[in-house]
């Protein structure tokens, strides 16, 4: 009974799959992967121009609302000191970003704040507040781009590097002495 079982099993799939279908079926198949290559051609063709407009800063013809092309265009406003606009595209790039690419996009936006601060200060010493404004706000670019990847070297480097440069921020009951105020005592916080 059961060699009658399989002999019956045997002949249904070989009804099944008779030259006509098995034809049919590959043409189907045939057609599906043509289609497909031919996208993929297209697709890598398109990603080469990408690739090639944001290499010689002009924008791109395709994946215009990408964050690759937001980042890009930034990236490049940055590197031609046109800081101001490059500042707005990357606030922009943050919207739909993952942390991967937030922690980049901070750590571009503390770059930026630094080499502005770096241009005020050299200037002269009348625009002191505005690049300790600066400096403050790439301090705080970086650390949140650590905050995001602390894996971030370049970041962990130019934020040690700033942090000399800032002034100490002072602390509150402390004068003109080293000795701490009434506010600031030598107890310490949450020990009995």
């Amino acid at each position: 009974m059961a060699l009658n079982f399989k002999k019956l099993s045997a002949e249904k799939i070989c009804h099944f799959f008779t030259a006509k279908k098995l034809s049919w079926l590959l043409a189907v198949i045939a057609v599906t992967a043509t289609a497909s290559a031919i996208y993929n051609f297209n697709r890598i063709q398109q990603i080469a121009a990408f690739n090639h407009a944001i290499s010689k800063g002009k924008p791109p013809q395709t994946d215009l609302q990408s964050f690759e092309a937001k980042f890009s265009t930034a990236y490049w406003l940055a590197k031609n000191e046109r800081y101001k606009e490059a500042t707005l595209l990357f606030n922009k790039a943050l919207n739909g970003a993952n942390t991967e690419q937030k922690a980049a996009i901070q750590y571009n936006l503390g770059n930026i704040f630094f080499l502005r601060g770096l241009i005020i200060n050299g200037t002269s010493m009348t625009v002191r507040d505005e690049a300790e404004y600066l400096l403050r706000q790439a301090k705080t670019a970086y650390q949140q781009s650590l905050r995001l990847d602390n894996s971030n070297w370049g970041a962990r480097h130019n934020l040690d590097r700033l942090l000399t440069m800032l002034p100490g921020t002072p602390t509150p009951g402390v004068g003109e002495s080293d000795t701490p105020g009434l506010i600031m005592g030598n107890i310490p916080v949450g020990l009995p």
